[in-house]
């Protein structure tokens, strides 16, 4: 068995040693450099413009030397991936067709290329940055991805799109102006981490896909922010959500996911939670958006827990038949509370409603927004609060904390869209 092995790396070496680097200089073919090349070669090209189609059949690394450019003429994929283990790095990739249904892209990874790493390329003008399809294991890092702002939103690709493949690897990356940023379906154990995603139909499209990782993304004047949907076993924690005109993130049809220490600050609705179960929700910064939680269609068993819940406009928007206890086990903080801390111990001595009658209406005439501020709209409220059986079912948070986690919050101030941005 050692012998093996040790005959293995002496192969292996070998093939290292034996390793070509092929040169291309402008006016060169990088795709007759592809053919001459072996499996393990490299290939570098010389920064300057290069108007070609380029297919990587066989295990290499295509290098870009100053930032070459590979332009698609606007007609079908400017480079694809056919073999495994292809990393792709320094290279700005353009101008690929608009064909929809032949799914045209900047790099196009089809079934079958394991391992491929993309890094350090501008991805732009095409109308799917980076597709993958059925790979495994990709590496897609530090990439700026900028789509076709020429075209209408329906009309564009998305910045990356994840299909039907595991372990990826998608992380640090500037995505902008495609229609979604990530696109992901039936695909499993990946993580996104670091990626900065704005100006987009949603920041993420994200689907049937489980066992993940979502931290330390900065997603920003979408119309939606995060769109987390039928998935579970997710981990969500310490991204950044603000001025999307809908949602910052959205939880629909999840469940056994634990959703920690996110910012979603400015937005229409900070969280949209539709059909969640068995979820915990603690220590995010929820503050400024029009509306902090939609919460509805059965999202129960959930353990909601040590929030900040903020100078919303509405806190909660709940319609239900029966109220859901949040704060069980440390309570959470709303900026609206108006009870009090008689024996000190941080805990507010009668339960946060965060419906009551006039929030319900508000949810069923929007109009009556232009009154709230109004004499009889406050008896209302307090004749309510009074009489039970005017009572709105609501989230109850029985012990909500007097101060809040988050003693930064201030800095999230005016996040809201503005028009034009």
């Amino acid at each position: 068995m050692k012998q093996a092995i040790a005959a293995l790396a002496l192969a292996l070496a070998a093939n290292f040693a034996c390793a070509a680097v092929f040169k291309v200089e402008p006016g060169g073919s990088i795709g007759a450099a592809v053919s001459a090349a072996g499996a393990g070669d490299t290939i570098e090209v010389a920064h300057g413009d290069y108007a070609e189609h380029v297919v990587i059949d066989k295990p290499l690394t295509l290098r870009g030397i100053g930032k070459p450019t590979i332009r698609g003429g606007f007609t079908g994929d400017v480079i694809r991936v056919r073999a495994p283990d292809v990393t792709i790095e320094g290279i700005i990739v353009r101008d690929s067709g608009v064909d929809q249904t032949a799914q045209n892209s900047g790099i196009y990874l089809q079934p079958g290329a394991h391992r491929p790493t993309v890094k350090d390329c501008d991805v732009v003008h095409n109308l799917f940055g980076i597709w993958i399809e059925k790979v495994d294991d990709a590496r897609i890092v530090h990439n700026t991805i900028v789509g076709r702002r020429d075209l209408q939103l329906a009309a564009r690709g998305n910045g990356i799109q994840l299909y039907n493949s595991a372990g990826a690897q998608v992380l640090d990356n500037q995505i902008s102006h495609a229609r979604d940023g990530i696109y992901v379906d039936l695909s499993r154990k990946s993580v996104f981490r670091g990626n900065r995603i704005h100006h987009l139909r949603y920041g993420t499209h994200y689907m049937n896909t489980h066992q993940s990782v979502w931290e330390n993304n900065e997603v920003y004047m979408n119309r939606g922010g995060l769109a987390l949907m039928e998935v579970r076993s997710l981990t969500v924690r310490n991204n950044i959500a603000w001025s999307n005109t809908d949602h910052g993130i959205m939880l629909r049809t999840i469940q056994d996911s634990i959703v920690e220490n996110n910012i979603v600050a400015g937005n229409g609705r900070g969280f949209f939670i539709y059909d969640a179960e068995y979820n915990t929700v603690r220590a995010n910064l929820v503050t400024g958006n029009e509306v902090g939680v939609h919460l509805s269609a059965g999202s129960g068993n959930n353990k909601v827990d040590g929030n900040d819940f903020i100078d919303n406009r509405q806190q909660v928007k709940y319609v239900a038949a029966r109220d859901v206890e949040w704060g069980k086990a440390e309570g959470n903080y709303w900026s609206n509370y108006s009870g009090w801390d008689q024996n000190g111990d941080g805990k507010g001595d009668v339960a946060y409603e965060a419906n009551d009658v006039v929030d319900r209406l508000n949810g069923q005439y929007p109009l009556l927004k232009l009154l709230l501020t109004s004499p009889s709209i406050q008896t209302l409220r307090f004749v309510a609060r009074q009489f039970p059986v005017l009572r709105a079912p609501s989230v109850v948070d029985k012990n909500p904390r007097m101060r809040p986690l988050n003693q930064d919050w201030r800095k999230w101030n005016d996040k809201r869209p503005h028009p034009g941005d």
